[in-house]
């Protein structure tokens, strides 16, 4: 039998509005689109640094170690639900309420069980169609760290939490940021909130890139000045600098969410193989044969991905 244990992790809790209604309009093709959904879900908190605990239902329960990293995934689900939303019938569109919650819980096994699992459900259950509640422990640790506003939405009634649990709606395009039947009630004056919710600002395009790329292209840079500094009439930097490029090309399409990230894998691979053949080159275009078998395996990959619609 496994041994329980506490720990402090942040939850994530996520289900569809109106479920029950899809269902029975069109069992068939409302599954289809949730495994769809949930797929892309997945993908993105196990990108995030995330787990996938349990997928009931409609549901699906994950956690993460980073706080962070929680709210970018559910901005990053919400974002490209919302994009496959964008492209079929408004009476087919499945949104996600997404809640979560930095708490202790009692981990069995692989399960999470206590007031920290509780209350990332509720928090869920009070999000708006295609919108992120959070707690107050959550938005303690990232409201200076991502770029996006929040709503204090005052005090949520909890079972078992006396006086409720201080809650903010993550801003996100023109999701309204909390369901309109929620039983939220203002927080008395002598429980406000420990600070009021504060904007945070956009960070620029240029920093974030410059922050996440810029360091691998100055150590190339440096590798190959090195090289021209020491030259011996061989230029060894090549290998050290195509290591790099490869290792950033792989991180730049695993945090870019638009792109498929197993055709995009196999074309980098591709290139790498090329860039080999062409640095030992001695006359024989051996590169051409693993990348048949690249272009193959990214064409079957191509035909067999979901369809916009649903």
């Amino acid at each position: 039998m496994s041994e329980t244990s506490r720990k402090l992790t942040t939850i994530f809790c996520a289900d569809v509005q109106d479920y029950t209604r899809l269902m029975g309009k069109d069992e068939e093709g409302t599954l289809s689109t949730l495994r769809r959904y949930r797929d892309a879900m997945k993908r993105l908190i196990e990108a995030h640094g995330g787990r996938v605990i349990n997928t009931w239902g409609d549901g699906v329960f994950a956690e993460f170690p980073s706080v962070v990293e929680a709210v970018r995934a559910a901005i990053d689900t919400q974002n490209e639900l919302a994009g496959y939303n964008a492209v079929i019938n408004p009476d087919k569109q499945m949104l996600f309420r997404i809640g979560l919650n930095l708490g202790d819980v009692i981990a069995d096994g692989d399960d999470l069980y206590g007031d920290g699992v509780n209350i990332a459900a509720r928090l869920q259950s009070r999000a708006a169609p295609g919108g992120i509640v959070i707690s107050n422990t959550v938005y303690d640790q990232v409201r200076n760290k991502v770029a996006v506003g929040f709503d204090f939405l005052g005090q949520l009634e909890v079972k078992n939490i006396d006086g409720g649990v201080p809650s903010y709606a993550v801003r996100i395009g023109s999701v309204q940021v909390v369901d309109t039947t929620s039983d939220y009630r203002s927080p008395r004056p002598e429980r406000a909130p420990a600070r009021a919710p504060e904007p945070v600002a956009q960070e620029p395009a240029l920093q974030d890139w410059r922050r996440s790329y810029a360091a691998p292209l100055i150590v190339c840079i440096g590798l190959a000045i090195l090289n021209g500094l020491t030259w011996h009439g061989e230029f060894w930097a090549k290998w050290p600098i195509l290591a790099i490029l490869w290792v950033t090309a792989f991180r730049y399409v695993r945090s870019n969410r638009q792109i498929d990230m197993a055709i995009a894998s196999l074309v980098i691979t591709g290139v790498g193989i090329v860039m080999i053949n062409l640095f030992t080159w001695h006359g024989t275009p051996w590169a051409m044969w693993p990348l048949f078998g690249l272009a193959i395996a990214a064409a079957l990959r191509w035909v067999s991905r979901p369809r916009s619609g649903v």
